[in-house]
């Protein structure tokens, strides 16, 4: 059976006039092969709303292809036979390689995702190299410890490769995503089976050609492109995965767990949604805080698992805040990816665009005042305006479930008590933040947050 070839255009960037020729085949054992039943599947353009690609569709049979070319070369070219310190050079060419090949790694991203160029390149790819620079630093720095346990005996422990990890990205930042968790899988001795997102699957497929470059042994990558409830659920169940990383919905995380649970308990990583607070305190810079709370529940089109959606204003500035909050977003241009102006672009499918605006109409219905936006963006594309709402009330569908979109719902708070009643009535937890000039009310509030990540007077800044 043949493999698929990737021949892809784009509409501007560097890489407009010789556009990107890769696989689009299965990366298995350091090749690209056809999936076992030679079925492929399309890839889309959310710009446009049309067909770029068509790559294999992985099955149950490629999984177990991929994870016995994991298993072998943990078992022979890698995990403990490799030392720490070759395993953080090769992860160091690799960063070099996505470097040198920034420019149309960020452009496929753009096309295949809908992001800006500007964004995808100066963010997400430049991340990815920084990531993997990162984490090949560490790569020899994972040691063990020396315990004197009396005057006779010394214990040591040391700390080992868990062997063949599966993991299962996300559409939102399909290539950082990927960085995130080859990165100190690979440090660390592991082989990997990774399963792109069916919608985002190019970036990462063309990111395999530079892992081959830049010399890891066959085996120990391995990329299944493919459909969750085939593929993904393959590696969730598979006897001889032992860790699942997982970047995705709540509902699947829940799945992904009972599945490791009734299989090979194998351990779980699951990063999953969120509903995050933005607090803005009266005493706060209220540019600032404007500034950044359009950022944060804009930014990627709002398709952010810590987008900060809810946004909790101090009564006495309420006003004041949601006139520069409006005038912020209104300045947001929302175009194609290759459009210099743009901040952010389309949703990425059908599917999410169908989603976001049910829950905008869901907002409208149950009483929220729409602010601003609410519609399609143009006529083409899955473009969906930033839209603000206010007068939502604490048990409105929009106040309590992720939307992943450019959506965000306002409120009030009198005091701290009062805030973070409203703030902490929620079964998400992933972020939040804070504004205000008081270092001791931040930390406060901060520390009473039942929220893993909590910016004060920022929003999303990252350290990798």
């Amino acid at each position: 059976m043949s493999v698929p070839q990737v021949k892809l255009t784009f509409p501007g960037g560097p890489c407009a006039q010789k556009g990107s020729t890769f696989s689009g085949g299965l990366f298995i054992n350091n090749e690209f092969v056809a999936s076992e039943s030679g079925k492929t599947f399309a890839v889309l353009d959310p710009s446009t709303g049309k067909e770029i690609a068509q790559v294999a569709e992985g099955s149950e049979k490629d999984v177990d292809r991929a994870v016995k070319a994991a298993q072998k070369a943990f078992d022979t070219t890698w995990g403990t036979k490799v030392p720490g310190h070759e395993r953080g050079k090769l992860l160091m060419h690799l960063a070099d390689l996505v470097e040198a090949n920034i420019d149309e790694l960020s452009s496929i991203e753009s096309l295949d995702n809908g992001k800006p160029f500007s964004i995808a390149k100066g963010f997400d790819v430049a991340q990815v190299a920084a990531n993997f620079r990162y984490m090949g630093g560490w790569a020899d720095k994972n040691t063990g410890q020396v315990i004197e346990t009396n005057d006779a005996k010394l214990t040591y422990t040391r700390h080992e490769p868990i062997g063949v990890c599966g993991q299962i990205i996300p559409w939102n930042f399909p290539i950082l995503m990927a960085s995130w968790k080859l990165g100190p899988a690979l440090a660390t001795g592991n082989t990997v089976v990774l399963k792109t997102a069916e919608q985002t699957p190019l970036s990462v497929l063309k990111l395999c050609e530079l892992i081959k470059e830049a010399g890891f042994p066959p085996g120990v990558v391995n990329v299944v492109s493919g459909f969750g409830p085939v593929a993904g659920a393959a590696i969730a169940s598979h006897m001889d995965i032992h860790k699942v990383a997982f970047t995705g919905s709540t509902l699947v995380g829940r799945q992904i767990m009972q599945v490791a649970a009734k299989t090979n308990l194998k351990k779980v990583t699951l990063e999953l949604g969120g509903k995050s607070p933005n607090i803005i305190y009266d005493d706060a810079d209220v540019e600032q805080a404007a500034k950044w709370a359009a950022f944060g529940f804009s930014f990627n089109a709002g398709q952010c698992c810590c987008a900060g959606t809810r946004v909790y204003v101090q009564e006495g500035i309420h006003e004041k805040f949601m006139k520069r909050l409006k005038e912020v977003v209104a300045n947001m241009h929302v175009s194609a990816p290759w459009d210099e102006n743009a901040f952010h672009g389309p949703l990425v499918s059908q599917l999410q665009f169908d989603r976001v605006t049910g829950f905008i109409e869901k907002g409208i219905k149950e009483g929220a005042t729409v602010e601003m936006g609410g519609k399609r963006h143009g006529n083409e594309g899955y473009f969906v305006q930033p839209t603000i709402f206010s007068n939502v009330k604490e048990t409105d569908t929009i106040s309590k479930e992720e939307i992943f979109g450019p959506v965000l719902v306002t409120s009030t708070f009198k005091d701290t008590e009062d805030l973070l009643a409203k703030a902490n009535d929620s079964y998400y937890g992933l972020a939040a933040a804070v504004f205000t000039r008081d270092i001791s009310r931040a930390l406060e509030t901060a520390n009473r947050l039942q929220a893993g990540t909590v910016w004060i007077n920022t929003y999303n800044l990252l350290d990798a």
